[in-house]
């Protein structure tokens, strides 16, 4: 899994968005991909909603009870 998020990542940044200034600017750029990534994208498996507000709405749903197991 690991391996098809760091070719994920090269492809649609490192390559894509090079070739680079400096280190700040891959840095920069990496910060606004894994923001997008996280919050953003829509993921069809989920219903197209973003990662995040799946995951925002599975916590909200949950008992107290049941986080405590």
């Amino acid at each position: 899994m690991a391996e098809t998020i760091n070719g994920l990542y090269k492809a649609e940044v490192i390559h894509r968005r090079g070739p680079w200034r400096s280190y700040e600017a891959v840095e920069y750029a990496t910060l606004e991909w894994v923001d997008w990534f996280n919050n953003h994208r829509l993921l069809e498996p989920i219903g197209n909603i973003p990662p995040a507000e799946a995951e925002a709405a599975y916590y909200a749903v949950l008992t107290p009870a049941t986080m405590a197991a």
